[in-house]
Formats: C-alpha cells, structure tokens, sequence
C-alpha cells in the first residue's frame, strides 16, 4: 500500500533547509510505481492515458511518457506541454466543454485524437478536415452515477457531453457530416471513487450504453473511454483502490461484450500524481482565538485548495515531532476567511514547526490560487 507521504522525515528536512518553504515535493520512484503498479494489473487493450490536469509538471509528463503513457489533455497550454515530449501521433487525446477554434486546430495538426462534446465541436471539426477524420463522442449518461466525491456532478443537467436522450437526433445530423466519423465513445463519470465494485459498475453500464449505440445506430467504435475517477487515500482510515480487483473486472467485461474488440481507454490523473507529492510549509504563528487554536502557515489556498473545494484536509504531519492529538486549525497567510487546510490533530505547534502535506502531487499547486495576493510562487523539486 502507498504510504500518504512519499517522503520521509529526513528528507523533508532536508529539502525545507536546502530549497526553503513554502515549496512541493516530488518522489519520481513513487510516481513510477503507481503507473506499473496500475499497468501490470490493466488487460493488453487497456490503455492509460494520465490526465495533465492533476499536474502538469514537464518531469512526471517526461517520466510517465518513457513508462509508455498516453495523455488527456484539456486546454491549448496542456497540448503544447505533451507536444514538447516529441510523442508520435495517437497518444493524445483533446477534451474540454468550451474548445476554442485555435485549439482545435491545434489539435488536428498534432494528429490528437479529439473528444467531442457535442454538435458545435462536430461542425467545427468537419469544416476544418479535408480528409477522413476520426473523433470520440462524449456522452452525458442517463444512468445513475455513484461518486467518491460529487465532482463530475453526477446524472442531473451538466455542461460535458450530449445527453443520452438527445443522441438519436444528432447522431442523425452527424451523418451529413463530410469527412467526420464517430469512432469512439466517451464517457467521464467518476471521481476519486477508491471502491472498485463501484467504478466496475459504471464502466460495465459505458459499455452497456456502447454496445446500444453500436446495435441502434451501427457505430463502429475503435475505442469507448471510461474516463478517470480511480481514487486515492487521503487519511489513514481509507482504503486503498484494489488494483487487482479492477483489473480483472475490466476482463471480465470485455469478455462479456465480444461485439467491442476495440481499445478501452482509462484516464488516471489524481491516482498516478497524487502520492508522488509533499508540501512543505513552516508555521509562522500560533493564535488561540475564543477556543479555537489556529496554526498560521506560510501557504494557504493559494497553494492548497482542495480543502476549501471538497471539505477534505490533506494529510498532514509535523516533521520530527511525532504524533499528537492538540486539534489545530490549520490557516493560511491569505486576507480571507476562506484560507483553510482543515482541522486537524498534530502535536502542540509553534512558531517555526515544519509540516508535510502528503498525496499533494495531484491538484495541489497547478489548481491553488496562486496568484491571489501576489505571494511568490513555491518551487517544485524532484527527488529520485
């Protein structure tokens, strides 16, 4: 099982004294093993495509593209980040609700596969080809969706996809399309989900809802993405994804659905980045506040802000001092109330403490709101 902190305290010690604080992180051999540890249980025709969106960080994209990676990308700066990797052409893939005209071209000319989100993302394609051109569709499911954390926003109205319902009439205008066919179904319907039963469900009802598509409409699909969703640990109580479990209900699935002999598709982003990381931040001050005791950080939200987003602290260790059950609120430099990574129990704090934020390779700086109030940007730094 990975450990919440892929650093120990030694070395954390270390880098705060070397590199200063606030700074993050990253253990390359932890990012490694979560990538083979996942590749080794996935059948041949699965293939792992790392979300840049959980970090973009030109390292772990180096290091994941040599361990054999695709990438999802979702903005212009996403696919210029995959393309200075010098990839060959079919191991990207290009989503997002608001693609603008440039980044389409963009894609296009770097030979990415692109994710359609709904009829203007096909017009705009076709005028843009001039010879046969492949996409995958998204689909916004009918089916009931169970999340770990209400991210995706479930099966109520959304701004990602076509919804299920209203496939019948595009699918009809699509076929006056010049140059563009549908070769692929993709459907993101998780987040952070640790329960393999459960991603196993929603990935059995895609491919359900595929295999529909492929009988009603004849879609011929290479691929079905069953976008991300594979979650990670962020207190001790929690139990980890098994890995073996998902792997071999992603075999039994396609066995079950022989009419599909085409690629599936996984897009780990928060699994693959998240317990490669450590933020590393001194306590400035201590303020006991009408019984509340609040530990002031030199980082906050600008850096950190998942806590704020989801109601879920990272964990949290203060380096060299054991454990401990004085419950700190934990605030950040920031002129506003919101600046707040969690309540939690550490040993009595002081001035000057370091603490280490574990799982924070994923979403922690690329998603902070770092420039609010202008604090320097924290370096990242590479261990092993």
């Amino acid at each position: 099982m990975t450990s919440l902190f892929a650093l120990d305290d030694a070395t954390c010690q270390a880098l705060a004294e070397v590199h200063g604080t606030p700074c993050f992180a990253y253990s390359g051999a932890v990012a490694a093993e979560q990538f083979t540890s996942l590749r080794a249980v996935l059948p041949s025709r699965v293939r792992l495509a790392y979300a840049v969106k959980a970090n973009p960080h030109p390292e772990l994209l180096s290091r994941f593209a040599g361990l054999g990676a695709s990438f999802d990308c979702a903005s212009i700066g996403e696919l210029h980040r995959v393309e200075a990797l010098g990839l060959p052409s079919g191991r990207t893939y290009f989503a997002g609700p608001g693609k603008r005209q440039e980044e389409l071209q963009k894609a296009l000319a770097m030979g990415v596969r692109i994710q359609a989100e709904g009829w203007e993302d096909l017009d705009r394609i076709d005028a843009i080809v001039d010879r046969e051109t492949a996409v995958n569709l998204r689909v916004h499911p009918a089916f009931e969706i169970d999340e770990g954390n209400r991210i995706i926003g479930g099966s109520g109205p959304s701004a990602f996809g076509v919804d299920e319902e209203q496939l019948p009439d595009l699918l009809a205008r699509a076929a006056g399309l010049r140059h563009l066919r549908i070769r692929g179904l993709h459907v993101f319907a998780a987040s952070n989900q640790r329960d393999a039963s459960k991603l196993l469900a929603i990935h059995g009802a895609v491919l359900d809802l595929g295999q529909r598509l492929h009988e009603t409409h004849g879609l011929a699909f290479e691929q079905i993405d069953l976008g991300g969703g594979l979650g990670v640990a962020y207190a001790p109580e929690e139990v980890p994804l098994d890995l073996a479990r998902l792997g071999q209900g992603l075999s039994n699935l396609l066995a079950r659905h022989p009419w599909f002999q085409g690629e599936l598709i996984l897009e780990p982003g928060r699994f693959l980045a998240g317990p490669c990381g450590i933020y590393l931040a001194r306590v400035v001050r201590i303020k006991e506040s009408r019984g509340s005791r609040f530990a002031i950080l030199e980082g906050g939200i600008n850096h950190l802000i998942r806590p704020l987003l989801t109601g879920q602290a990272f964990p949290v260790k203060a380096v060299g001092k054991g454990s401990g059950e004085v419950v700190h609120t934990l605030a950040g430099p920031l002129c506003t109330s919101l600046d707040r990574l969690g309540e939690v129990a550490l040993p009595s704090l002081e001035a000057g403490d370091l603490l280490a934020f574990g799982t924070t390779g994923a979403y922690g700086l690329s998603e902070g709101m770092t420039h609010f109030l202008s604090h320097p940007v924290p370096p990242e730094v590479w261990v092993g």
